[in-house]
């Protein structure tokens, strides 16, 4: 039997309605005739007589000769996998043939072009701190050095990532030989220059990454050729100049940020037209100027809409609603919007965005009432801010409907009215803005229903009544400022019960009376209190020493009570400045190093305490029968007050009245009184100007002279470190000869001056002995006019962990060893350092750089974290912590 035939003639079953289209399919076409009673077969021009196809399919399978067999009709299936079996084992078979050193030249000269790249970009790195690109070298396969992805089949270049490896130096224009590289990640790193031309040959590049860099230059326009492009990040760089147009046309794009750049000019006027993918577009803080295209409402798969800090002018488009996934707009800190009543009306279209999350119009241009669409938004909404606008009108009372937001800033604005007694439902929010505004009524005692607050604003309104009793149930308050008002009646009690009250309680220029609670030195974490400028009296304890975080405290205008005695011993009417008396000055804890502390301005404060200055006490004098008598010179005062200035006056009013002038009494009554309040603002404001400095008026000042001289002018001799955004120096302060760690920041990166004010809020509310201390800053001008900002903190002798753990090469010589027990106390150290940051501290703190380089040794080999350069309030991050997710889902596309 023939092999072939009996393959293909194993019918599924012996039936002849189904052997006859199987047979029909597979030898030709078959027939039947009812006269003969034949199944007849045409082949070879001969007729074929069967009795039935059960027959055909016999005579088919025991054919004596193949040759007698019709050639079989194949399926096409069976065709292509015989032809590519066929194939394969010619290849296999050739290849057998061809020597190993042929074979491995045949493979080397498609990808050498892309291992003659890497080494070219690898010879333009200056800098390799942790020696991953200088490990690549011939010992090893190109596609295994670090960073570098291959593909199986040809051995090209397909992924290059070099993120976060702090190397220095400039791109190679032979990158753009890499022709298969579909992602390319350069962020977190010290690469200068600018973005090589040749980028634009990538045909089939996907990722470009390369943000926190010192990329400079412009944009190259060949950029706008790779049309595969879907994630575009060049964010926190120093690109300056016009985005090419053709970058803004790529249509497969998904993910574009630019951010943080000097970059500058309009967007195209159809922008978002060819953008149905695009999901994330984030440009803050350039220089862009021009309208907001109302074509890019046509983007319909945007989430992510962040153009703050920009130029950007003219109205909000209407239809911003037709965004229906998005989740963040920021459009703040531009001048969008109209000042006129109709300003706000776009808010009314975002309403269809049921999934918005983010919505910051802050530092705009909108004017006119909150429309009562606002409390329609998104319940998704988490964080909304109108801050530091032209709104009017009240706080719409339905407003409870946002029932997850959790930030709500309206601060300086023009609203007016009641603050409405539905914001208590609000029980989620976390932070509550209000100042700034034309509040009236009393403080709604449903704030006392949001239980999450953990700072609530409330200053410079017209708000009367008492302060809500209900307060006290805000166990999470961190921060409370309800200053500048009209509040009156006295303290509640549970408010200084709250241990949570870290940051600040400011209750100045109230009407508020009674005596200060001596409970509110229990609030120990407590940085800063202000109760000036009201009707309060009560007694300065000595245990205010407990209160080791208290930076700043203002009594002025305050009853003061001896602690003995129980009796008003002082007070002052206007003096700007903190006032205090009694017998005797505390001289422990807070007090016990009188160099740590001024007393300067508290003219009338007495105790005889030498290294103070101080006078001795004499506003009571023992007698010698043992009794205490009150000096007379009080009243010797009054009365020359009353028998001698009064009839004065009176003979002034007489004079003016016989006389008709006017000008007398002006000049010697009304001028007076003049220069005296011009004296006391002049004195305030200059307090208050003093407070806007890089720390506050609790750190000592110094100058660019000071730290020049301290540090042999800045020499590489005092040189201790150098990042990014600064370089640290190792000085002596004349006036105290003590070795301190200056960082000098390096103004010319981007990103520097975010830098140094993000150190400077953090470090200004923290104290923890495993942090390391600030001891003032100085924001000034060199010797050439130039601007300059350092810091200035206490001196590391044990270096940083960095160094201990992987010594450079010219420390070898010198090992550092840590044994168990010190590198746990090292660990403890910086734990204690992050639950004080993130539990303890006045704001919690979120460092975001944790590393060894960043972790000092004293002498003592005790840990002290440092680098707050990346820090942020915690209050801050929550909404970026949810927007950076969305980035990062984006780069594992």
């Amino acid at each position: 039997m023939s092999t072939i035939a009996s393959t293909l003639v194993k019918f599924p079953e012996k039936n002849d309605q189904v052997l006859l289209p199987y047979l029909s399919s597979q030898y030709g076409q078959l027939g039947s005739s009812q006269s003969t009673n034949c199944f007849h077969w045409d082949w070879n021009s001969t007729r074929h007589c069967f009795s039935s196809p059960s027959g055909l399919a016999e005579h088919i399978a025991f054919a004596p000769q193949q040759s007698a067999l019709p050639p079989c009709k194949m399926s096409f299936r069976l065709q292509f996998w015989s032809a590519f079996l066929c194939y394969c084992l010619y290849f296999l078979y050739s290849v057998a043939l061809i020597k190993p050193t042929t074979a491995s030249s045949l493979f080397s000269s498609s990808n050498e072009t892309d291992r003659q790249a890497l080494l070219a970009i690898k010879f333009q790195i200056e800098s390799d701190p942790f020696q991953f690109i200088t490990s690549w070298n011939n010992s090893s396969h190109f596609c295994s050095w670090h960073g570098v992805r291959c593909n199986t089949m040809d051995q090209r270049v397909t992924a290059l990532n070099l993120s976060s490896l702090e190397i220095k130096g400039a791109l190679s224009a032979s990158i753009g030989n890499l022709t298969f590289l579909e992602e390319l990640i350069l962020d977190n790193n010290f690469f200068r220059g600018t973005i090589p031309y040749s980028l634009g040959n990538l045909s089939n590049l996907r990722i470009l990454s390369a943000s926190d860099n010192v990329l400079e230059g412009r944009i190259p326009e060949e950029l706008g050729k790779l049309s595969n492009l879907e994630f575009l990040k060049l964010s926190s760089n120093k690109l300056s100049g016009e985005v090419p147009l053709q970058l803004f046309k790529i249509s497969s794009i998904r993910y574009l940020n630019l951010a943080s750049n000097y970059l500058n000019g309009s967007f195209p006027s159809d922008f978002g037209l060819n953008h149905s993918k695009l999901h994330t577009f984030v440009v803050a803080e350039n220089q862009f100027f021009g309208p907001l295209p109302v074509s890019i409402t046509n983007a319909s798969g945007l989430v992510i809409l962040d153009i703050g800090t920009n130029a950007l002018s003219g109205p909000v488009p209407m239809n911003m609603g037709d965004l229906k996934h998005l989740q963040r707009l920021d459009i703040s800190k531009n001048p969008l919007g109209t000042s006129d009543s109709t300003g706000l009306n776009f808010l009314t279209s975002l309403t269809n965005c049921t999934i918005l999350r983010i919505l910051h119009l802050y530092a705009n241009n909108h004017g006119g009432a909150l429309p009562n669409s606002v409390a329609n938004l998104s319940t998704k909404l988490t964080s909304l801010r109108l801050d530091r606008n032209y709104i009017s009108g009240e706080i719409p009372d339905n407003l409870e409907k946002l029932v997850n937001l959790g930030n709500l800033a309206m601060s300086q604005n023009m609203l007016t009215g009641r603050i409405p007694e539905s914001i208590g439902k609000l029980t989620k929010l976390e932070g509550l803005y209000l100042s700034g505004n034309k509040f009236i009524g009393k403080i709604p005692g449903s704030v006392g229903n949001i239980t999450q607050l953990s700072i609530l604003e409330m200053r410079g309104n017209k708000l009367e009544g008492r302060i809500p009793v209900s307060l006290g149930n805000c166990r999470r308050l961190q921060g409370l400022d309800l200053s500048r008002n009209r509040l009156t009646g006295t303290i509640p009690k549970d408010l200084f019960g709250l241990s949570s009250l870290t940051y600040s309680l400011n209750l100045a220029h109230n009407l508020l009376s009674g005596t200060l609670p001596i409970e509110w030195v229990n609030l120990t974490h407590l940085g800063s209190l202000d109760v000036s400028n009201n009707r309060l009296s009560g007694i300065l304890p000595v245990t205010i020493a407990n209160c080791v975080f208290l930076e700043f405290l203002s009594l002025q205008d305050f009853w003061f009570h001896s602690s003995e005695t129980g009796k008003p011993s002082l007070y002052t009417v206007s003096e700007p400045f903190i006032q205090f008396s009694g017998r005797r000055s505390p001289s422990e804890g807070l007090f016990f190093n009188s160099t740590a502390f001024s007393v300067t301005g508290n003219g009338k404060l007495c105790g005889g305490v030498k290294s103070l200055q101080l006078p001795k006490c004499q506003w009571l004098l023992p007698s010698a029968e043992g009794k205490k008598k009150v000096l007379r010179k009080p009243l010797f005062v009054v009365l020359i007050l009353v028998f001698v200035i009064f009839p004065i006056v009176l003979l002034l009013a007489y004079v003016q009245q016989k006389c008709q002038k006017k000008v007398i009494f002006g000049y010697f009554l009304h001028v007076p009184c003049i220069r005296w309040w011009h004296k006391r603002n002049t004195r305030i404001s200059s307090i208050e100007l003093t407070s806007d400095s890089p720390l506050g008026d609790q750190f000592p000042k110094i100058s660019y002279t000071e730290l020049f001289q301290a540090t042999n002018g800045f020499s590489e001799g005092n040189l201790i470190a150098r990042g990014r955004y600064s370089s640290v120096y190792k000085g002596s302060l004349n006036y105290n000869d003590k070795t301190v760690a200056v960082k000098v920041i390096n103004l010319q990166n981007q990103g520097s001056r975010r830098s140094f004010t993000a150190e400077c809020e953090s470090l200004r509310n923290v104290r923890h002995r495993n942090l390391v201390k600030i001891i003032t800053a100085c924001s000034s001008r060199d010797n050439e006019g130039n601007e300059f900002k350092a810091l200035v903190y206490e001196f590391m002798a044990g270096g940083s962990l960095e160094s201990w753990l992987h010594p450079s090469s010219s420390n070898l010589m010198q090992p550092k060893n840590l044994n168990l027990i010190q590198r746990l106390n090292i660990a403890i150290d910086v734990a204690s350092a992050l639950v004080y940051l993130h539990h303890f501290c006045a704001i919690p703190v979120i460092h975001r750089d944790i590393k060894p380089s960043n972790i000092l040794l004293d002498s003592e080999l005790c840990a002290h974290l440092g680098d707050f350069g990346s820090a942020r309030s915690l209050l801050l991050a929550i909404d970026r912590s949810r927007y950076e997710g969305i980035v990062q889902e984006q780069l594992n596309l």
